[in-house]
């Protein structure tokens, strides 16, 4: 992997710093915000669902700013998106300034508006202009991208099940499955990614599409994905401060990037092998969406309390589940990421 390293291009210097800027300044500045908001008593759940748009709308400016007069981008799309991010960063605002206007209701209302509106700007777009921007479905090529989905699927459960074995109480697991409740969820959730996946496309293209393979080109693809991991998790910083957890808030950061270290592993090694950023779309979907279907509510989401204890046990499973892809082959190729998007 050493031999791997090179340095980045004059373009993609420029284009880092951009995304650097938009992905991790706006959380910064929200989140100071969202602080003043949260100290004030607020609702501050529009911060969080605002600050998933910005990693995305870095890469988009990026890449507008730096590109050939004569080049081609998918502007439908990268546009609709720019003013969606926009309209959901102004309504993270307004909920400080006006928190009795039910800002959190009406900021979900517009997600399932932009992200139907978002379907069609996409295939609006040339589908050669997709392909080099990593937005299309695939390559071409039979990479099986439901395949990890499944198998992220099956570690997801089973790092429940080995939590609830850790608490002497494994009989918990098949307990959550008698509920008619759950099983409709679980049913609804496909359809609900179709209403609701810009918000997780807003990180993914940000973090799998662009930041991995730049992290990868520079720094070898297991040193890149674990920088990738760190970065992620005190990106979470004000949600962790102001949302999650803010009585046991350190728990929560500590939590943060273990959780992200490891599946960003996990979802950089999906990324590498299918070439596709739609599988890390889906599987974040499926991540943050899953726990309020087992759990029944999501409010279980905001105001946690956290032990030490349960620290390293997320620690230990996530070393078990998901660490071990990290010493796959394909991070120990050779070859330029797999799963690089192409800017320029």
């Amino acid at each position: 992997e050493l031999f791997m390293q090179t340095n980045w291009t004059a373009v993609e210097k420029k284009q880092l710093w951009i995304f650097v800027a938009v992905a991790f300044g706006m959380p910064v500045l929200m989140g100071i915000l969202m602080g003043i908001s949260f100290y004030r008593g607020n609702d501050v759940s529009v911060f969080p669902n605002a600050q998933m748009y910005y990693p995305a709308a870095g890469v988009m400016i990026a890449v507008l700013l730096t590109r050939k007069k004569e080049e081609k981008v998918p502007i439908k799309f990268f546009t609709g998106f720019l003013v969606l991010t926009a309209v959901m960063a102004g309504c993270a605002v307004a909920s400080l300034f006006k928190p009795e206007i039910q800002l959190a209701l009406i900021s979900q209302y517009i997600i399932i508006l932009g992200s139907i509106v978002l379907w069609l700007l996409l295939w609006l777009d040339k589908k050669e202009v997709r392909r080099k921007y990593g937005l299309s479905l695939g390559d071409g090529q039979k990479r099986r991208p439901w395949l990890y989905v499944l198998i992220f699927l099956g570690l997801y459960f089973l790092r429940i099940f080995l939590s609830y074995l850790f608490e002497g109480e494994p009989g918990m697991f098949f307990e959550m499955f008698k509920s008619p409740y759950t099983w409709l969820n679980l049913l609804v959730l496909p359809l609900n990614f179709f209403l609701v996946y810009t918000a997780f496309f807003g990180e993914e293209y940000g973090w799998r599409g662009f930041f991995q393979p730049m992290l990868q080109k520079r720094f070898g693809k297991r040193a890149g994905i674990l920088l990738l991991g760190i970065f992620w998790g005190f990106w979470h910083l004000p949600i962790n401060l102001f949302f999650y957890s803010p009585q046991t808030w350190l728990q929560s950061i500590v939590c943060q990037l273990i959780t992200c270290v490891g599946i960003a592993i996990f979802f950089g090694y999906a990324q590498m092998k299918t070439c596709n950023i739609w599988v890390a779309v889906i599987m974040h979907y499926l991540n943050n969406n899953l726990v309020a279907v087992i759990a029944g509510s999501a409010d279980v989401i905001s105001g946690q309390v956290i032990a030490w204890r349960d620290v390293l046990i997320l620690l230990i499973l996530n070393c078990i589940l998901f660490v071990p892809f990290i010493f796959t082959k394909i991070y120990g190729k050779q070859e330029q990421s797999a799963g690089e998007t192409k800017l320029q």
